[in-house]
């Protein structure tokens, strides 16, 4: 039985182990910012990239190391890059290969952040960005009929759970000549695989379901060895997104829960989907999981899990919202998502409150729409909590 054979939940607690002389269980922390050499030629070849040596910890980390080595066996990449954050990694994917004059098509359905690098911050920079309606094929073909270098995107999206057709999308941007990047985030490395799909370069914010108890931040960028080694590297080096030797041993103990923690919590979001879909107080439910899902189908083909994120829009508005925000015992009234407590937010005061009030109609976010990440409490007690919160709207 070789390590290639191995099922993901293996990978999860064994891949990319380095142990030093004394055989440790748990993976060692490497608290050290520097390192030092036998000699001056050989400090002189490690800068030169001529032998394995750690030279900085902004540049690699033995513990840093050994997150990155999991987290791409995990996702099938040949490289991945742990950072600080995942606006970090979203942000350093996208600049290491950007210049003045380029092109990016993007679904408008985005992190309000990551939106914001897109539409203000780019732009300044000389780069063109044309957004697009990710769930309609004609506007991407139409798009993606000029030259472009990027295609970025989410699925499912941030927050309502748009899901993005990635085989065709990623055929469309090899015809363009476009690097693909696809945030991962909502499905977890678990539900779905980008890269299998056509996609270049995956990002996460490991904050999320990859820490997945709401104690730090870090994010990843994954992808093929020739863009990792040739444009991510170096810009990654000279410009710091680096995570630190910490914040990577927390993550390493984290994914050796992920799976376990990522099922319980998916069937609680279907459990809570299915509830919300039946009460008189709510509008439309977004999940994945559900047929009425406008983009059930394609889930189904390019998903294996529905994941912990459910949508939906409240009868009433802002006021209604808010009423039953305030009347959640169980829940907690939080932005982050992929914690074992189960949070909720109103995106269009909190995640996406910097967008006009046109750029949230576009996107489809309303006064009344609410997103809930589903923990790892009894289903039982988080039904009950929304249903006596949705007792307090009128």
């Amino acid at each position: 039985m070789t390590e290639e054979n191995w099922h993901s939940n293996t990978h999860l607690v064994h891949a990319g182990t380095a142990r030093t002389s004394n055989n440790e269980t748990s993976e060692a922390l490497f608290m050290t910012s520097g390192f030092a050499y036998e000699n001056a030629e050989q400090a002189a070849a490690s800068f030169r990239n001529e032998t394995d040596n750690f030279v900085y910890s902004r540049y690699g980390n033995p513990t840093t190391l050994m997150l990155e080595k999991r987290l791409a066996k995990l996702e099938g990449a040949e490289i991945c890059r742990a950072t600080g954050s995942g606006m970090a990694a979203v942000f350093s994917a996208l600049a290491c290969q950007l210049s003045a004059g380029d092109r990016i098509v993007a679904s408008r359905a985005l992190f309000g952040a990551c939106y914001a690098i897109l539409n203000k911050i780019l732009p300044k920079w000389g780069v063109e960005v044309v957004f697009v309606s990710g769930g309609d094929e004609n506007e991407w073909e139409q798009a993606l009929s000029i030259p472009t270098k990027i295609v970025f995107l989410e699925t499912p999206s941030n927050p309502l759970l748009q899901i993005i057709d990635l085989k065709c999308v990623c055929a469309l941007a090899k015809k363009a000549g476009a690097y693909v990047i696809v945030d991962n985030v909502f499905a977890t490395p678990l539900y779905q695989k980008p890269l299998e799909l056509g996609a270049d370069i995956v990002t996460y914010s490991a904050t999320k379901h990859i820490d997945g108890q709401g104690r730090l931040l870090a994010g990843a960028v994954l992808g093929n060895a020739e863009f990792m080694t040739e444009q991510f590297l170096p810009f990654y080096r000279q410009t710091g997104p680096t995570i630190s030797a910490f914040n990577a041993w927390i993550m390493l103990k984290s994914l050796e829960t992920l799976s376990v923690r990522v099922e319980r919590q998916t069937q609680n979001a279907a459990a809570i989907a299915s509830e919300l879909e039946m009460h008189k107080n709510v509008k439309s439910v977004f999940y994945p999981g559900l047929p009425s899902h406008p983009n059930y189908e394609i889930a189904k083909r390019q998903m294996s899990g529905s994941g912990s994120i459910v949508a939906f829009e409240i009868n009433g508005g802002r006021e209604n919202a808010f009423a039953f925000l305030n009347a959640l015992r169980v829940h907690l009234i939080s932005n982050n998502l992929g914690d074992a407590k189960s949070l909720v937010t109103h995106p269009a005061s909190t995640t996406h409150q910097n967008l006009s009030d046109h750029e949230r109609a576009l996107i489809g976010i309303k006064e009344g729409h609410l997103r809930i990440s589903s923990g790892l409490e009894h289903k039982d007690d988080l039904i009950a909590d929304i249903l006596q919160a949705l007792s307090h709207v009128s």
